[in-house]
């Protein structure tokens, strides 16, 4: 009797391997925008995104704050939320990926929403990167590019989460914008 061992993260179609997702078109800047914060239930996230969020504000012009949140960290987006930050945002920044579930779906919520049309920065921490590119190539974007950050972020202390913030703010406004540097 022969087993055969299947690995879930390895793509078996080499077309789908050299494919890139569809990425949405980038603002400049985020002067005047509306900035959506997806937040995903995970400890600190919350907290995290809204320290960035206020930064993006003070520093980037952002002209609003669009929180949402998802209930199930480790599912899909809804087509309803997917609509809805896709109305309400000019952009979104998602997280926060730390651990292997929600890392990997943060990931697949980026692709969906870059896929509708909207510019997005998911926030996943470097514990969990080979989950996320894993997701990232599953969902047919093997170089997708997502913001890195240390883990953990759950026992973060309030000050550490402003330093934190700080951290990630030229990546995410990298990430969703023309900016020099920025991946689109």
């Amino acid at each position: 009797m022969t087993l055969t061992i299947i690995d879930p993260t390895i793509s078996s179609s080499p077309d789908r391997r050299a494919a890139r997702a569809q990425r949405a078109p980038r603002p400049r800047d985020l002067a005047g925008l509306r900035v959506g914060l997806l937040e995903n239930t995970k400890r600190n996230a919350a907290v995290i995104l809204d320290a960035l969020g206020e930064r993006l504000i003070q520093q980037h012009g952002t002209a609003s704050l669009v929180r949402r949140t998802k209930k199930q960290f480790a599912l899909p987006l809804t087509d309803e939320l997917v609509d809805d930050l896709r109305t309400s945002c000019d952009v979104v920044v998602i997280g926060v990926g730390d651990c292997g579930s929600c890392s990997a779906a943060a990931v697949a919520d980026g692709i969906a929403l870059e896929a509708a049309g909207v510019p997005t920065a998911v926030i996943c921490t470097d514990a969990f990167e080979a989950t996320s590119r894993a997701m990232a190539d599953i969902k047919g974007d093997p170089e997708y590019p997502f913001v890195l950050t240390a883990h953990p972020v759950a026992n973060l202390s309030r000050p550490e989460i402003e330093v934190r913030a700080e951290e990630l703010l030229d990546a995410a406004v990298q990430r969703v914008t023309l900016r020099r540097g920025a991946v689109a």
